[in-house]
């Protein structure tokens, strides 16, 4: 898309976005500002953000509204993906996005605080925002890669390493398989390796991994790292002719057949696109044929996802490992190894948060890595930019106490989780909790039974009134669902895609 054109769309959706009801329009100034929209298509949309506080704000407060905008405008649900791009000018020259009239810089919505009252009102100020860069230089931010003059990746994105990647049990296995495909990429039984899990849990963690390792001991290997979002735009650009003689295409494809190492992120987002898996499939054969290393992942395992049997077949055919939603444990590790980053990238040693402040953030956080790291980044900010250093476990669960999807905070009920089963397994609530003994029936209440136990901690008794069943048939229920997915894989998926539609409610 021209470039006048893409500015023009996205000025268009900032527009909508604050017709929204519940939209601090003070907000959406001051941080929409700082993002660039780089490339559309039909139901995709990438921009960058000057810094990763912008883009982990957006993407936290901002995202839904963003897709919500463009669905009401183009009547078709897109795929957003935002990047950090630390080399964009702080003012693209001849653009404005706002409505005349309208200003608004984060210096100001920081400033504008009230530092002994957390929450205050927002206000607009007539501050210069080129002052942003002074209040957001000394904010941490993740190295961005360098560019050469074709604006291709020189240089992997070097915060992501297995040094920092916090295992335990829940993906223990999936780690180990990366370094050894890192450490001799090539191998028949790990090509390709196929790592497979939900938003969040550190798939793309891994796959960068496996190149910053490869760059740093091998550096004559070429490595590729793609998400299959931009992909998929690529694809679409360079095919645009509809001349698959073109040279933009010959380059696009070579590009990718040159790869020594190729790593595609989050390759679900393909189902449905039939040109682009062919000519995947033809860059993957290729590649594998000549003993090259392809990594793919997913949020679901080969089977689960929509495109032809034959993809399948070859997308499992080497390693394939899932990473299962992280235990109390490995997230509280990776609460502390967070803020080790934060203390070693701002030099600030004596910085520290408490451990009950730590043990609550891991305990109320979902699965999701990135709930949990821009938790703990809203909480290091409270401390230090709001000048809050003695901030206790009350004002934390104050801060917090709209953030999480899941966890102690969500205030579920059994209603809640028997109305998201009987969706997802297509069964009235009347037999659900009624005396229908089918095979189907019997499989869903179990399952509702069991997720009212882990989700809200009930007593059994009190979990049954409402399944019309008593003490010892519902720790039947919960002790027989735990036996099974000790056993199934499938199940366990299962589960946690009903945990992931019960935070969402």
């Amino acid at each position: 898309m021209e470039t006048e054109k893409l500015n023009a769309t996205w000025q268009d959706v900032c527009i909508k976005i604050k017709s929204y009801n519940n939209i601090d329009v003070s907000q959406i100034n001051a941080f929409f500002s700082r993002l660039h929209p780089q490339a559309m298509s039909d139901d995709f949309l990438m921009i960058t953000a000057d810094n990763d506080f912008i883009k982990t704000w957006i993407e936290r407060h901002y995202m839904d509204f963003i897709k919500q905008a463009l669905t009401d405008l183009y009547k078709t649900p897109f795929t957003v993906v935002i990047e950090v791009d630390s080399t964009q000018s702080q003012k693209e020259e001849g653009i404005n996005y706002f409505n005349e009239g309208e200003t608004g810089n984060i210096s100001g919505f920081i400033s504008s605080q009230d530092k002994s009252t957390p929450g205050a009102p927002i206000q607009e100020t007539d501050e210069d925002p080129e002052s942003l860069q002074s209040i957001l230089k000394n904010m941490p931010e993740v190295p961005t890669p360098d560019y050469n003059e074709e604006n291709e990746l020189e240089h992997p994105t070097s915060s992501l390493t297995f040094e920092n990647f916090v295992i335990g049990n829940s993906n223990r296995m999936a780690y180990s398989m990366a370094v050894a495909v890192a450490e001799m990429p090539g191998k028949a039984h790990l090509n390709p390796l196929f790592i497979y899990g939900k938003s969040g849990l550190g798939k793309t963690h891994l796959l960068r991994a496996i190149q910053n390792y490869i760059h740093e001991t091998m550096p004559k290997i070429s490595t590729i790292y793609v998400d299959s979002a931009e992909l998929l735009s690529d694809y679409m650009e360079a095919s645009a002719a509809h001349d698959k003689e073109k040279s933009s295409f010959k380059y696009f494809k070579n590009r990718y057949e040159e790869a020594d190492v190729l790593l595609i992120d989050d390759v679900q987002y393909l189902q449905g696109k039939k040109q682009t898996l062919d000519i995947v499939f033809q860059i993957f054969n290729k590649l594998t044929n000549q003993g090259k290393q392809v990594v793919l992942s997913a949020d679901r395992a080969p089977k689960n996802i929509d495109i032809d049997e034959r993809y399948k077949s070859r997308f499992n055919s080497g390693g394939t490992f899932d990473i299962q939603p992280p235990e109390i444990e490995t997230k509280l590790g990776i609460v502390k190894s967070f803020i080790e980053e934060y203390k070693e990238s701002e030099g600030k040693q004596g910085f520290s948060i408490s451990e009950d402040i730590q043990i609550y953030i891991a305990e109320s956080s979902s699965s999701n890595i990135r709930e949990l790291k821009s938790a703990i980044t809203k909480v290091i900010y409270q401390m230090t930019y709001f000048n809050q250093p003695d901030l206790n476990l009350d004002d934390v669960r104050h801060l917090l106490e709209n953030h999480f999807s899941g966890g102690p905070s969500k205030r579920l009920t059994i209603a809640d989780i028997q109305k998201v089963v009987e969706g997802f397994y297509k069964i009235s609530h009347s037999d659900l909790v009624g005396k229908k003994r089918t095979r189907n029936i019997i499989y869903a209440r179990q399952i509702a039974i069991y997720l009212c136990r882990q989700l809200l901690d009930l007593p059994f008794n009190d979990i049954g009134k409402l399944f019309n069943r008593d003490h010892s048939t519902v720790m039947y229920s919960v002790t027989n669902v735990e036996e099974k997915m000790k056993e199934s894989r499938e199940l366990r998926e299962e589960i946690e895609a009903l945990r992931q539609q019960i935070k969402e409610i």
